[in-house]
Parts: structure tokens; sequence; C-alpha cells
């Protein structure tokens, strides 16, 4: 029998799994459906764009039908890896900024105000800045600056100022607004994700025991506790017992489809798939918010982008020279916060990422020649989704229902079309005019507004910042309680992004593993206090 049995060793499970059994007394079980993190092209930063099609490390999900995106599946990658999607993602460090997490706890998340979070975040970090009241250096994630940036990035900042937009390097400083090259989760040039950063350290401790390959089905009970998890690893199905918690980290599509198919959520729906409910929480799977994001791209001369680089150059000074040249680059490498004409408040209301290549369906669909990429994307959505299951089946994908863009009142819509907008504006300045060539989308430079719609409606994408599927608070769709622990039922909690009761200002990679620290110290405290 396991103390603690963590299903998902993503971002968050990871981050458990080390506090966790750094007690030599506490039997820790970490359950994770995807392989070892053994491909090098996770470690390389530039090697992401190796992984897109990689299924082995990916979930490799779609959505259903979007019906205000012209009935188009949107494609969703989620790790399913050690380190889940910090081992495949961009690796920008972004916490979101106070009013965020002041929201949180306005709305009922007591206990999450940016006073109480600051703190962990600092934990958690080791920044090659060094020490500040906002920045930690002695934390298991190391955050540095780029080794390496093209010369594009540095056209796309000095268009940005041309624009209007401030120069900012550091998001996450004591302001947001502004453009800049992100921090990444690197250390030394090669990924940190928290694989690397929590798990690593503790993989020799013998209280911690970590399989691969092991597919959770269903969480097992004693009345309303929770006492297990049957997990399926190679062909056999097995069982596994916990003494103080089982806890979910299997983030905002695999939390809630787990917990349903355990008979957790809304009852009339689980009877419809011939589940016997345990707990009728409405809320399980609803509360789904993404960032949807639209790409301006646009063709360039030869030689400067990353579209046709030299790939054995590149390996030689990344494998063979120490992490040197563009290896180190997470490709995304410059970007900002801005605030839209149509800003509800003070925060920024639009993010950007620069991509010195061009990026179409993800960097699935590879286009010919040469050329960048702007990422837009609004911050705040109104458009909620859900999560739902597609049968009982634990190997069937759920039903990933995101309605982007399904807000009644049309906000979203509008802001997609500020972020075109304000994309053109910043790339059609000077300091591009030396790299500009002709436009790649959308089309052309003067769109009406049927032509703008139609552009968006064809080609926003996630750009894969899910969460609040198990929401957090003390309302009636609430799923967990501010302390992570699922209402109406013992022993048993979620700890990853699905809990975010609304989308963070920014990449959500960080706030996971600042939520994660939080919960690791809570469970602590309850284990000692039993």
């Amino acid at each position: 029998m396991y103390d603690y049995i963590i299903v998902g060793a993503g971002s968050a499970g990871c981050v458990l799994a080390n506090r966790l059994s750094a007690d030599p007394h506490c039997r820790v079980l970490l359950l994770e459906a995807g392989p070892r993190d053994r491909n090098p092209f996770i470690h390389m930063p530039a090697g992401l764009a190796r992984l897109v099609n990689n299924r082995r490390i990916n979930w490799n999900l779609d959505t259903e039908p979007e019906p205000a995106l012209d009935g188009r599946r949107l494609w969703w990658p989620r790790g399913k890896v050690l380190g889940g999607s910090s081992s495949i993602n961009a690796m920008c460090y972004v916490r979101g900024v106070a009013a965020d997490y002041d929201g949180w706890a306005a709305a009922g998340a007591t206990g999450w105000d940016w006073a109480q979070v600051l703190p962990w975040f600092v934990r958690s970090e080791a920044n090659s800045r060094g020490a500040s009241a906002l920045h930690g250096d002695a934390g298991p994630l190391s955050v540095s600056d780029l080794r390496h940036h093209n010369p594009l990035s540095d056209a796309f900042l000095a268009a940005a100022a041309q624009a209007g937009h401030a120069r900012n390097d550091d998001f996450n400083g004591t302001r947001q607004l502004g453009v800049g090259l992100y921090q990444v989760t690197q250390r030394d040039g090669a990924r940190c994700s928290s694989a690397t950063a929590y798990l690593r350290p503790a993989r020799a401790r013998r209280n911690l025991t970590v399989l691969t390959g092991a597919r959770a089905t269903v969480l097992s009970f004693r009345g309303d506790t929770a006492t297990g998890v049957y997990y399926r690893h190679g062909r056999q199905h097995r069982h596994a017992a916990a003494r103080n918690e089982v806890i979910l980290c299997g983030g905002a599509v695999h939390s809630p489809q787990l917990l349903m198919l355990s008979g957790v959520g809304a009852a009339r729906a689980l009877r419809g798939h011939g589940i016997t409910p345990r707990a009728d929480l409405p809320g399980v799977g609803g509360n789904l918010q993404d960032h949807l994001d639209i790409c301006t791209l646009v063709h360039t001369h030869p030689g400067v982008s990353y579209d046709r680089s030299n790939q054995l150059r590149i390996a030689i000074d990344y494998f063979l020279r120490g992490h040197r040249g563009a290896g180190t680059s997470n490709i995304a490498e410059a970007g900002g916060f801005a605030r839209s004409a149509l800003a509800s408040d003070a925060r920024a209301d639009v993010q950007f990422h620069f991509v010195p290549a061009m990026l179409d369906d993800h960097g699935r669909h590879r286009l010919p020649g040469d050329g960048y990429t702007l990422h837009a994307c609004a911050l705040h959505p109104r458009s909620r989704g859900r999560i739902r299951l597609r049968d009982a089946d634990p190997a069937s994908p759920p039903r990933i229902e995101a309605n982007y863009l399904g807000d009644p009142e049309g906000v979203d819509l509008a802001m997609m079309k500020e972020c075109v907008r304000m994309s053109a504006a910043i790339l059609g300045q000077p300091a591009f005019d030396r790299w500009r060539g002709a436009p790649i989308f959308p089309p052309g430079d003067n769109l009406d507004d049927a032509a703008l719609v139609a552009f968006i409606r064809a080609k926003a994408e996630s750009i894969y910042h899910p969460v609040g599927t198990c929401a957090m608070g003390t309302h009636a769709e609430a799923v967990v309680d501010p302390q992570l622990r699922v209402h109406g039922l013992r022993r048993l909690r979620v700890v990853d992004a699905s809990v975010m009761p609304s989308l963070v200002s920014g990449n959500t990679n960080a706030p996971t593993i600042m939520l994660a620290e939080r919960a690791a110290a809570w469970i602590i405290e309850a284990a000692a206090n039993a």
C-alpha cells in the first residue's frame, strides 16, 4: 500500500512526487500513461518542432467540430510523457498578473490571491538573473534568458516599439505590458521540464515508485473515501491502494474524464453512459476555457528564418559544442502583452508570440519558402466549453467541446479581430521593411470585416492553454474546494490546470507548477495533523 497515489506525471504531478517523497517514511506511487522522457528532441529546445507528429509522447487530441470555426476540429496537443506538456511546450515562463489571482480569490478561491501565491512562485524558481522580491534563485525550476535568438526576433521588437509598445525585459516583474524576449524554462541551454526539475532529483528515492505506460482507468472508493486507482500497465489490469490520498494530475482533459469514469460528475449524464453516480457534481468537465490564437504569416528572404536552416550544423552546435546556437531556441523567442481598444480592465488582453519561421496548422503543414509568424491570442475569453465522456470506455478520448467564439455577446470574435489588426500594425512597421516579402495569411492587408471574420473562422487555433474543468471554489459548479479537495468526497484531490477558476493572463505552465507547490504543502500538513 502507498501513502499517496499521483495520477499523471505532468507539470503538477512531478512537483508532488518530489515534495511528497521527500519524507523517506512516505511511500508514493506516480502513474504516467506515457513513456520516459528519453527522446533527445525533448531536451533540445528547438527539437520541439520534431515532436509535433510524435504520437508516442502526445495525446494528439481533437475537439469536436467547432460551430463558430467553420465546423473544424481543432488539434489539442497534450504531453503524454514524463513531464507532460512541460516536455513538449515552447518553454515560455509566464505567471500572469496579480489581478488574475485576486480575481480567483474574489470568486471564492479563498487563499489564492496574489499575495499568497507569490511565495510559491518564488519557491519553485531558480532564475538565472538572481533573486529579488519577485524572483527566486534556489528553486528546482530553472528559468533563464535565451542563449540564442534570430535576427527576425530583433526586428519584431523594433517594429513593436515603432507601433507604440514599450520594451519589457521581464514579463513577471513589476509590469507585464510591453514586448521583449521570453525567459524560458531552460537549464544550461536544455529544456528544464517538470520532470527534469522535480522528478529527476527524486528518482533514486526508494520510497518513490514511478510507473510509465500505466494508464489509470477508474478510482476505487469505500463509501465516500477514495482508496486507490485501477490502472492498465501493459496487458495487465492492476489496482494500487492509497492510505492517505489519491491525487489527480491529468490536466484539464483527463482529470475530469477520470472523475466521470469513476462516477463523479453530473449524475444524469453519468447514468446515460451506464455509470453509477457516486457524487453528483455537475461542474465536472464544465467551465472549459482556452486561449484562441490567430497567426499572421509573411514571406521573407532565404537564409534568415528557421524554415530551411542547416539541421546538421544546428545538431553539431547543440550536441557537440555545449548546447550552443539555434538548437537552444524555443522558437517562440519574442512576444509581449498589450491592451486592445476593447480591454475591460487594466490587464493586458492580448498576448503575442513571434516565431522566425512559417507556422501553419501548428507546424504540421509545411509551406514552401521562408517566412515569419506572429501569434496573437485573446487572454480573457468569455466563451465556456465542456469536457464530456464519449462512452464508459477509459480508452476512448473524451469529447472536447471548446465552444470557441461561443459567447452570445460576440466579444470573443471582436477580440480576435483586434488580434489580427494589432498584428498587422506591428508587422507593417519600417523595422520589417528589409525582411518583408509577400503576405501569406491573411492574404492581404486591407480585408473588409466579412473577409476578416472568414479568415478567423478558417484559421484560428488553440495555443494550448485549457483550464477550468475541475474549478475550485465554493459555488454550486465548483468541483474542488480552495485546498483542491473534491467536494463531497474524502482523500481525493485534483492538482493541475483544471482547478483554475479562470485563465491567467498568459501561459499556464508556471501557474500549474505554483499551485502544485502550494498543494504539496497542504497535503503534507494534512497528514501531519491526521
